[in-house]
């Protein structure tokens, strides 16, 4: 693991709660750019600052560094929006899919 992580983590967990980098900053008591320096890789939290965001984020930290519950988020967040495309734009989704999926191989 490392910042990155971190990073894409509080970043996916954010996204899942629907709150800005600069809301969550603030809701944590910290300056409006606390988030965003974390998530840019500028900076890592301190400990006690780590377990507030985990409880912020509505995980334990042992939830937060489990790698099956990593990408969940942002999947029920693209299946979210997936749900308002109609077919011709799912059919153009599913083409880019196709060809990331492939890149990655």
């Amino acid at each position: 693991m490392d910042s990155k992580f971190i990073a894409d983590r509080i970043t996916e967990l954010r996204l899942k709660k629907n709150v800005s980098e600069y809301q969550m900053s603030l809701d944590l008591g910290r300056n409006k750019t606390y988030i965003q320096s974390i998530t840019s890789g500028r900076n890592l939290p301190k400990m006690n600052h780590f377990l507030d965001i985990c409880d912020y984020l509505g995980v334990t930290p042992m939830e937060f560094f489990d790698d099956e519950l990593h990408h969940i988020p942002l999947q029920q967040k693209a299946n979210e929006l997936l749900k308002q495309l109609d077919e011709e734009d799912l059919l153009a989704v599913i083409s880019i899919l196709n060809r990331l999926a492939a890149k990655h191989k």
